[in-house]
């Protein structure tokens, strides 16, 4: 087993980096939860901050963010389970918090969660704050982060 901090978090442009982005989110969206490339491609993929995980050279999952919501995020199959997920969401949580000390004014980072996810998310840190809804056919709730109240980065 691999352990979590093996892991290499990149900050990429999609300009340079969408054929592995692409790869991991195929898998996870198109392959596994049947999501239409319709729904999963869009033009906000060129204007967000991507992040990607490697292990040595393997790329194995991949968040994007845009303002303070994280989105689209994929842990490939095989590596999950491992920690991987939660170092991404972490570094993610970082970015943000970063960005708003620098003036952006963002005391908090939301997401929508698939709600098989609402566990992993809650060890996180994020509190739901929606009712459960459906996004391209599956389950889904909204979740915050709140820097000034959650409980400090681990």
């Amino acid at each position: 087993m691999v352990k979590a901090k093996s892991i290499n978090i990149q900050t990429v442009s999609w300009q340079d980096y969408a054929l592995s982005l692409r790869e991991i989110r195929t898998q996870v969206f198109i392959v596994e939860q049947h999501v239409t490339e319709e729904f999963e491609w869009d033009a906000l993929d060129e204007i967000a901050i991507h992040l990607l995980a490697m292990v040595g050279n393997q790329p194995i999952a991949c968040a994007r963010i845009i303002g303070n919501k994280i989105g689209r995020m994929a842990v490939i199959k095989t590596s999950r389970g491992k920690g991987f997920g939660m170092a991404l969401i972490q570094k993610a949580l970082e970015i943000i918090k970063n960005n708003g000390q620098k003036g952006n004014g963002k005391s908090s980072a939301h997401l929508s969660a698939q709600t098989h996810a609402i566990g992993f998310y809650q060890r996180a840190g994020f509190v739901v704050t929606s009712e459960e809804y459906c996004d391209v056919d599956i389950p889904h709730v909204d979740m915050e982060y709140n820097f000034e109240s959650s409980e400090p980065l681990r």
